[in-house]
């Protein structure tokens, strides 16, 4: 088996140690059917997969499980970046499961999903970023759940030419990528990417196939400026990125990097007003969003938005 090479956050570096602030009484997971909740934990053990929402300690896990959503996280469970924000471990992956396409497909048709979202660590370390393993995963669970739509929520692909292009010829009905914070920020939140690359893949996801809903969500809490915040959502529009989501950064230990403030729940109506101001088919905005959040009710009301306005 392969060694775990644990890299450090940029807050690690310099030992630095950030106090968790106390979570307000606003910010709370819930647990809707023990019984449902259950039985997807144990489709997902069972069939040995990885989900972002055990990996990135989601403050969801039991509102979503309990509904039988499940986000799961392709290309195993180490990740090759050190973002200062994500519980995901970093270090030096395995080998690719050349099963895994198997397994996911197999797993959607037992949960009985009519909405999926597949996510994965980096992996810097193939030659393609992934790109084949992840559609060869869509490609599988299309073929084996003909009526599910599907989601994915890609990493960059960072200085890996075109081979984001391979994922955008698989059968997709959202491609989502995140841009995680502002760009003043990226040296500190996100070193090992680059904004304006994020931005582009967005832009160019949009541009190879319009028919594809495009998507990207921001944290907040993490230092940025209320004008920073508009910023980035007139830099998603000029993308043409049809949803953006905007959720609560919430600090996984005391070595990511530190929340700054919590957001009053007003404060995201706020954002959110201002956002569909912007021009965005859809805007998921709360203390508790993340990218894949009542994913499937959001793309029901995407695809209302769409018949209306043709």
């Amino acid at each position: 088996m392969t060694q775990k090479i644990k890299y450090r956050h940029p807050e690690k570096v310099k030992n630095q140690i950030n106090p968790i602030k106390k979570k307000p009484n606003w910010i709370k997971s819930k647990l809707i059917d023990s019984k449902e909740f259950f039985l997807t934990k144990t489709i997902v053990n069972k069939s040995n997969l990885v989900t972002v929402c055990q990996e990135a300690n989601c403050p969801n896990i039991t509102e979503c499980w309990s509904k039988r959503h499940a986000t799961f996280m392709i290309m195993g469970d180490t990740c090759t970046r050190a973002c200062a924000f994500c519980d995901v471990k970093t270090g030096k992956p395995e080998k690719l499961d050349p099963f895994e396409d198997i397994k996911i497909a197999n797993a959607v048709k037992k949960l009985n999903l009519r909405h999926v979202v597949i996510t994965s660590v980096d992996r810097d370390d193939l030659a393609d970023g992934g790109s084949n393993h992840f559609k060869k995963v869509v490609d599988t669970t299309r073929k084996k759940n003909p009526n599910t739509t599907i989601e994915v929520l890609t990493p960059d692909f960072l200085r890996k030419g075109e081979s984001y292009k391979k994922i955008l010829e698989a059968d997709l009905d959202v491609f989502n990528h995140n841009i995680e914070t502002v760009p003043r920020l990226y040296l500190k939140v996100r070193p090992g990417a680059r904004y304006f690359a994020s931005l582009e893949l967005l832009k160019k996801a949009k541009k190879n196939n319009d028919k594809v809903f495009t998507k990207s969500g921001i944290m907040v809490g993490l230092g940025e400026e209320h004008d920073e915040i508009i910023q980035v959502m007139d830099d998603l529009r000029s993308a043409s990125v049809d949803f953006i989501t905007i959720g609560q950064y919430l600090q996984p230990s005391v070595k990511h990097h530190p929340l700054e403030r919590y957001y009053h729940p007003n404060e995201f109506k706020e954002l959110e007003l201002i956002a569909k101001s912007k021009g965005f088919l859809l805007v998921s905005s709360s203390p508790l969003t993340r990218s894949s959040y009542h994913a499937d009710d959001d793309f029901a009301k995407l695809q209302k938005k769409r018949l209306n306005i043709n």
